[in-house]
């Protein structure tokens, strides 16, 4: 999946607006339910990239079958994307359906603009992994549905794995370490390429410890990064950056790190499963030797954390159609269609059970068991302000990586944190 789970700082100044419009439970403006829905035109907004044409198209001929309305995608892209949702949920006629990002959905769902689709979790979420659907939560309610996921798998070279008489890819950790080792022995091959900032693979190994990046303090949110949770995700990530000659001030994408790999001279990369196309683009000659694993975590039985980008769906406060609304999400967010969508696109569904139509698509099936253990960064509205650039978790990544004590490091930037924090507050 090719897009930028940007920051949404801009939210948060912005979207005061949308609480003062919203909410109009009562005023009658809403639909009256299936009898108005013939004759109506449902708008929904999809991201550049998210919906495959096919899937569009089915969706849009089930749905209009089924309650005789008519269904309007309008494809947005993401650049300033969380401006024009802010605006958008603000006015008297917003856009009925929105896609947005799960990292994004509680900075709209704080204000107001979203509607509460308790009822919809009732009916159709059950199942839904629970991994995938704590973004579409906020403060306790249903602001949102999960639609689709994707999180980092080692992307690996396989001649050079063979040039070092490794069989079989690890299952664990140290088997992992171990082999990295090997490559570093028996070849002339930087074993794997890290960066000293790949700050979602940082936030997925944190996932992992069982830790967090902030901590309530009283009725405010603090930086958390002193934990030794967090400290024992950054050993762990050193111990992989040991085995790299990337910069220790530089993330994934400078440079791009599938460019690097592409030159077939690096052992493996952490990445996305779309970063082995933009490595085929750089070098064709590179595709007969990708290959993908999941990244081994502590113990075989259990993978590494994961950082779960992706998106959800949500209802406008202010659509006038919103049973109608509603109706649209039974349908695309059906095991019909969100096993479709898998299966074209090869996201990670919404539901386990859907995860076999990634049969045959070695990326997404590297990426699947990742799922259901992954996390993202903190849900909460004040953290868009922290991944600003400069990123102070990155500053406190390279720190680490060029000797300081994980405590130390925290200490130095956690002031920067604490004050884009309480930006909100």
């Amino acid at each position: 999946m090719k897009r930028k789970l940007a920051s949404a700082i801009v939210i948060a100044g912005v979207m005061v607006s949308v609480a003062a419009c919203g909410g109009n439970d009562g005023d009658g403006s809403k639909d009256a339910g299936p009898d108005s829905w013939k004759g109506q035109t449902l708008t929904v907004w999809t991201m550049d990239g998210s919906a495959p044409p096919q899937w569009s198209k089915d969706v849009q001929a089930a749905f209009e079958k089924k309650t005789g309305a008519k269904l309007k995608f309008e494809i947005q892209k993401w650049d300033g994307i969380q401006q024009k949702i802010t605006t958008a949920l603000s006015e008297d006629n917003p856009p009925d359906v929105l896609e947005v990002g799960n990292t994004q959905t509680p900075a709209y769902a704080a204000t107001g603009g979203l509607a509460d689709l308790g009822d919809l979790k009732q009916s159709i979420g059950a199942d839904w992994t629970a991994s995938v659907s704590e973004s579409s939560v906020y403060d306790g309610k249903q602001y949102a549905a999960p639609w689709y996921f994707a999180n980092r798998v080692v992307v690996y070279n396989k001649r050079i794995w063979d040039q070092a008489g490794i069989k079989t890819t690890p299952k664990t950790r140290d088997e992992f370490l171990k082999d990295l080792d090997t490559i570093g022995k028996k070849t002339d091959a930087e074993p794997i390429y890290l960066p000293g900032q790949n700050w979602y693979f940082l936030d997925g190994l944190i996932v992992g410890q069982g830790g967090d990046l902030v901590r309530k303090q009283g009725d405010k949110y603090v930086s958390n990064l002193a934990d030794p949770k967090v400290a024992a995700a950054m050993e762990i990530y050193k111990k992989y950056a040991a085995y790299s000659k990337a910069p220790k001030d530089k993330d994934e994408a400078t440079p791009q790190q599938a460019t690097v790999f592409a030159k077939g001279k690096t052992g493996a990369f952490i990445g996305m499963g779309w970063e082995a196309a933009t490595a085929v683009q750089a070098d064709k000659s590179i595709e007969k030797d990708l290959g993908y694993f999941t990244i081994p975590g502590a113990t075989a039985d259990k993978p590494e954390g994961v950082f779960l980008g992706g998106s959800n769906l949500a209802v406008a406060q202010n659509s006038k159609k919103q049973s109608l609304a509603k109706e649209f999400l039974k349908i695309a967010l059906s095991d019909q269609y969100e096993g479709e969508l898998a299966k074209l696109s090869g996201v990670i569904p919404n539901k386990e059970s859907l995860e076999s139509n990634l049969k045959g698509n070695a990326a997404a099936e590297a990426a699947a068991p990742g799922a259901s253990v992954g996390g993202t960064t903190p849900l909460i509205p004040e953290w868009a302000a922290v991944e600003n650039t400069p990123n102070p978790i990155k500053s406190y990544m390279t720190a680490v990586l060029n000797g300081k004590s994980p405590a130390a490091a925290a200490k130095d930037v956690e002031g920067e944190i604490n004050q884009r924090l309480a930006q909100q507050n």
